[in-house]
């Protein structure tokens, strides 16, 4: 029987790897809010943001650490994370957020 080899199409961080990223979002009066960013490859259902009392959206990301690119899908319409210490221009004209995992 011939061996075959599988190469992962993003490489695979070990757990130990992995660093637990709490990020809050302040959508007051918001339905929903969605994260997406070049740790989803851009998908724009993968990770939604759970409410809290007072407008506050919050999730825990699970990173390696290095810099992502991100950016804020509120009630369908694109936003910025107004808590964003850092931004990229992008291709589209505005602004990714950028988050630094150390």
């Amino acid at each position: 029987m011939a061996k075959k080899t599988v190469v992962a199409k993003t490489p695979v961080v070990p757990a130990s790897n992995l660093k637990k990223v709490p990020l809050k979002v302040r959508a007051e009066g918001a339905r929903e809010v969605v994260l997406t960013g070049d740790f989803t490859q851009w998908a724009k259902d993968k990770i939604r943001l759970t409410p809290t009392a007072g407008g506050e959206w919050i999730t825990v990301l699970e990173l390696a650490p290095g810099e992502y690119q991100y950016r804020l899908i509120v009630d369908g319409e694109w936003r910025d994370h107004s808590d964003a210490p850092k931004r990229i221009g992008n291709p589209f004209g505005t602004q990714n957020c950028v988050l630094v995992v150390a």
